[in-house]
């Protein structure tokens, strides 16, 4: 269960003497680059990865931790015990943990957030998870044991998502706007479009071991600005920052790069539940269209493995589909032929602000053209895509997105989902890998999966993303694997 993502640091200034170098010694506050703001703070409510970039760990804790090599290690649980049949978890937990406002964590809280996860009105993207729990039982202040209806192998990663924070029910419902955790740092201030600024918890269970103070999040989208606040020194670290700058930022001492895997999927999705698009014929020709490395020389810079299924090279279980659908322009053109349709056929595409999407997407606007496809460009802010194209009425036809969660087959067994996939066999195979404990043969059920995926060209996958991050030499403990998206601000520290 290893994953990969990303790292930073950067260089030793001059030795300066007396008190200007003691306060650069002493430097206590971080300023970290994200490209896109979150629609809120409360990774239990919204889809956003940028959510969990800011809470995750920071604000907001989970009972295990997923680590920078995709281990599962204790956080608010100090240790659990797993029943044979992968179905009974009883986690011990962590004593004298209080939350920022002052109310307690312990088992009844646990057994609130997951049901609160789970409840008819929850809009937790992993709601699934929690109501496959068949019960969440306090068995004293520090002992809870969750019995799941099916076997789950992956269940201890499950429980170090976002989506699984244990919340404060008292203040659960204000944690879009002010977030209250059990994590090392509080909410201080959100400056709607332009920073989020965290500073450490009075109430934190262990405040010596917290080394930065403040950390600021500040919200570049332009990748010309991303840049440029990078080189000028405004930003101490940028997470996936826009490779455009790469040469530049190699060229600076005062920087370091590091180019990484993920376990993300940048993909031209296709809603299958409009016609013409409910066609397999269709949507195939919409693969065949694509050459996959030039969109990644024109939306990733060039950083970016293509991909044929929903799956990427490294993960447990990977297979190459790339040679199912290839590039083949002549190819679409008689798939679209043999489906009835009259070219030039027009289709949507929606587009998200970033920078791989809209820099994708003039990409795909060329190849699509060639193959007799005309697709009409919406550019759309995040906010819009969230509630139109993931939500709502699923308005659109195609879009460019990147899922950047590690486990995500499950939403192709579902129906409702924005892309409107529904295949009765997958949905059986898919029963069938969550039950599977050996680990050989999971294996090889999640390559059938991804087969039958690529053969009903479901979507058109176009790359695993390669992050480039770049920080100040002197800032040191940021991942350097990312198997989820967090920045975890309780590890950093000044050199």
């Amino acid at each position: 269960m290893k994953r990969r993502e990303f790292a930073l640091s950067i260089p030793a200034a001059a030795v300066l003497a007396g008190a200007p170098a003691l306060a650069q010694a002493r430097k206590d506050a971080v300023v970290l680059g994200m490209t896109l703001e979150p629609p809120g703070l409360d990774p239990t409510a919204g889809a956003a990865s940028a959510i969990a970039e800011i809470v995750q760990y920071n604000i907001l804790e989970t009972l295990t931790k997923i680590n920078a090599d995709g281990s599962v290690t204790p956080l608010l649980a100090e240790s659990w015990e797993v029943s044979p049949d992968l179905r009974t978890y009883t986690f011990r937990l962590r004593k004298g943990v209080k939350f920022s406002n002052g109310e307690p964590f312990n088992a009844q809280t646990v057994k609130f957030s997951f049901e609160r996860a789970a409840a008819e009105k929850s809009t937790n993207k992993d709601k699934r998870t929690f109501a496959a729990m068949e019960s969440v039982r306090p068995v004293d202040e520090h002992t809870v044991v969750i019995i799941n209806k099916e076997p789950d192998p992956d269940f201890l990663f499950y429980m170090g998502q976002a989506t699984a924070v244990i919340v404060e029910p008292k203040s659960a419902d204000n944690n879009s706007a002010q977030p209250v955790g059990t994590g090392p740092y509080a909410m201080e201030r959100w400056n709607k479009g332009s920073s989020v600024m965290l500073s450490a918890s009075p109430s934190y269970r262990n405040p010596g071991a917290i080394k930065i103070k403040r950390a600021t999040f500040r919200f570049i989208s332009d990748p010309a600005a991303q840049v440029a606040a990078v080189l000028s020194g405004d930003i101490d670290a940028f997470v996936r920052v826009t490779p455009r700058g790469a040469a530049q930022f190699k060229a600076n001492s005062r920087l370091q790069t590091i180019v990484s895997g993920s376990r993300a999927k940048t993909v031209l999705a296709i809603n299958n539940a409009k016609k013409p698009l409910n066609d397999v014929r269709v949507r195939r020709a919409i693969s065949a269209a694509i050459d996959r490395k030039a969109v990644i020389a024109g939306a990733g810079d060039g950083f970016g493995v293509p991909i044929g299924s929903h799956y990427v090279p490294g993960a447990a279980g990977y297979i190459d589909t790339t040679g199912i659908n290839p590039y083949n322009p002549d190819k679409a053109r008689a798939l679209l032929k043999e489906a009835g349709i009259t070219t030039p056929l027009e289709l949507s595409l929606v587009l998200p602000p970033p920078p791989y999407a809209r820099q994708g997407g003039e990409v795909i606007v060329a190849q699509l053209a060639k193959a007799g496809i005309t697709a009409k460009v919406q550019n759309v802010e995040w906010a819009q895509w969230l509630a139109n194209t993931y939500g709502g009425a699923h308005n659109y036809d195609l879009t460019i997105i990147s899922h950047v969660e590690p486990f995500d087959l499950v939403n192709f067994t579902k129906p409702d989902y924005y892309w409107g996939y529904n295949n009765p066999k997958f949905n059986e195979l898919f029963d069938k890998i969550k039950v599977t404990a050996n680990v050989a043969e999971r294996n090889k059920l999640l390559g059938e999966a991804q087969k039958i995926l690529a053969d009903d060209a479901a979507l058109a996958w176009l790359y695993q993303p390669q992050w480039l991050t770049v920080a100040n030499r002197r800032l040191n403990g940021l991942w350097k694997d990312m198997p989820i998206f967090v920045n975890d601000l309780a590890a950093l520290s000044w050199s």
